[in-house]
């Protein structure tokens, strides 16, 4: 298939789009590369992209494409905070017109990019797709708003599909700090403390960033009829944890590190066990290839071939917000979050 990926510079893009390309499928990006500077690793993967924001979308963007994964989006809670009128206008509104663009341009199939954050402060019990939304952020109401919004664009030519991922954890060329497995694990290299800031028990799912990609890719290779309109939780169900749980499975990764709490660390409304059975049982082989313990092993090797430091991770290279407010103070983004000069882009 020709397939567009937005948000193809992220930290799921940077991982689905080669994928996407070993498996034979002709590939370009979409993003407006507000991360430029913090890739992480070796060189960041080359395909061809267009460097543009998703609010300035045009239909000819979407021309001759099959498929459509749409991934863009401000994608944490303290981002989306820092303006919730900012984080509807591009995670809801710019997503809507994203689809509308792409049928009105003949693309058949839509993948959107949701979330498990869609299920909120759900306790204990476990969710499956037809559970209430309870969303707790705006980033997880601008999911909903999304899913209702695009279900409705559905016809006989245009077949959205969404994706409920899981919490991701896992290497990436964009990597990011704010995911829980992610930090944990950063969080005893650099310092020997597997560092909490909440009290751990939240529920929480956890997937690898490499098997969501694989799940794209399951999905865009379906039948039409087997994922039409249809929504599907990313993950798998033994990997439900408290944080707590993971903490210890970071401590018993990470040589001399011991689990501390931070001094106002306080419960999450963020609580939530979700079913995966649905997906598992229209992709009977697919499987998950990894897990919280063989991903937490990788990462600490991955932390220990960069070297990654307390201020990489907890300051503007890889903190997503932190990053983000240093180009504003720098006039290198202007209030709405679009690039002011050219030069942005070295």
């Amino acid at each position: 298939m020709r397939v567009l990926v937005t948000g193809s510079h992220g930290y799921i893009g940077a991982v689905l789009v080669p994928l996407l390309m070993e498996t034979g499928h002709e590939v370009r990006g979409y993003d407006s590369d507000l991360y430029a500077e913090c890739s992480y690793g070796p060189a960041f993967p080359v395909f061809p992209f267009a460097r543009k924001d998703i609010r300035d979308a045009e239909i000819a963007d979407f021309e001759g494409y099959d498929a459509v994964i749409h991934l863009a989006a401000l994608s944490n809670d303290p981002l989306s905070d820092l303006n919730p009128g900012l984080t509807f206008e591009i995670n809801h509104a710019a997503s809507v017109k994203i689809a509308s663009l792409a049928k009105a341009a003949g693309v058949k199939r839509f993948l959107f990019s949701s979330s498990c954050s869609t299920y909120g402060a759900s306790g204990d019990r476990m969710l499956t797709e037809e559970a209430a939304f309870n969303p707790v952020t705006p980033y997880g109401t601008t999911k909903v708003l999304v899913e209702k919004d695009v279900a409705a664009l559905a016809d006989v030519s245009f077949s959205p599909t969404f994706l409920r991922n899981a919490t991701a954890y896992g290497v990436s060329p964009r990597m990011r700090f704010d995911l829980v497995i992610n930090n944990l694990v950063a969080w005893a290299y650099a310092t020997g403390l597997v560092y909490l800031k909440s009290d751990g028990t939240p529920w929480r799912p956890v997937v690898h960033v490499e098997d969501i990609a694989r799940a794209f890719i399951t999905i865009l290779q379906a039948p039409r009829e087997v994922v039409h309109n249809q929504s599907f939780n990313i993950g798998n169900n033994a990997e439900n944890y408290r944080i707590l749980d993971l903490a210890k499975i970071v401590e018993k990764t990470v040589p001399g590190c011991r689990i501390e709490f931070a001094k106002d660390a306080s419960p999450d409304k963020r609580c939530y066990r979700v079913d995966f059975g649905k997906f598992y049982s229209r992709f009977p082989h697919h499987k998950p290839k990894w897990d919280a313990g063989t991903g937490a092993e990788d990462l600490f090797g991955s932390y220990k071939k960069y070297g990654i430091r307390q201020e990489d991770f907890e300051g503007p290279r890889y903190k997503r917000i932190d990053h983000i407010k240093r180009l504003l103070s720098n006039d290198r983004l202007d209030k709405s979050l679009r690039w002011t000069v050219q030069q942005a882009w070295k």
